[in-house]
């Protein structure tokens, strides 16, 4: 099949925006409300939150759920927000309250880490109306009674065994819906779509990061202009 030309529109000054790895494409995407998901951004950076072409962020992070800093990334954010609400350290009624914080706030669905109990689940799946998302980390992660509390789909983030975790999942539960971590390369993410993830999602480069690489550019047209 011809492949079609897409018009592209960009300015000045969104030309630096983090792209996320073309390989992507040939995930089939989840559907949630209508709107098609496949690269998912992993940060809480709402600069790079605000310039990026991801379908989507995934907002969770190493520390207590704030309902202010969920607040911050959706009102920040252009694109739908799955967010943090806890399940290590913070479970039961506080992971109850963010959930439905996060969904009264804009959240496309909430995310919860692997070690969540099963009430915990149960209770975030009876009040809120957008997806609960469980985190695996393993392919010995116990997904039967997540699933049968609610559980709509399933994020797994098993460093270098995610392809394998993903194919062991997606083969004991063929219609469940898949986010994976995409990995170092094109070539990691390209065969962790082929085991069967739906969507990936992809860790940007830091601030650091890209502002030593801009730094450097001005630098070196800086020495230009002065020859």
């Amino acid at each position: 099949m011809e492949k079609k030309w897409v018009p592209e529109v960009m300015t000045l000054l969104k030309q630096d925006i983090i792209k996320v790895p073309e390989v992507i494409n040939e995930a089939s995407g989840i559907l949630i409300f209508g709107k098609k998901i496949r690269s998912i951004i992993f940060t809480t950076d709402i600069s790079i939150i605000r310039n990026t072409n991801a379908d989507a962020v995934i907002a969770v992070y190493p520390f207590t759920p704030h309902p202010a800093i969920t607040k911050s990334i959706i009102e920040a954010a252009d694109i739908p927000v799955f967010s943090g609400v806890g399940g290590g350290l913070t479970q039961g009624t506080r992971s109850v309250y963010m959930s439905m914080f996060a969904e009264a706030q804009g959240s496309l669905g909430v995310v919860l880490n692997g070690p969540t109990p099963i009430e915990t689940i149960q209770s975030v799946c009876d009040v809120v109306d957008i997806p609960v998302i469980s985190t695996v980390t393993s392919k010995y992660t116990p997904l039967d009674d997540k699933l049968k509390a609610g559980v709509s789909l399933i994020n797994i983030s098993a460093g270098k065994e995610t392809p394998a975790t993903v194919k062991y999942f997606r083969e004991k539960y063929p219609e469940l819906g898949i986010i994976a971590t995409g990995g170092p390369t094109e070539e990691v993410i390209g065969e962790t779509i082929k085991a069967g993830a739906n969507a990936i999602t992809y860790t940007p480069p830091s601030n650091g990061e890209l502002f030593s690489k801009k730094m450097l550019k001005y630098r070196e047209q800086e020495k230009k202009d002065m020859l």
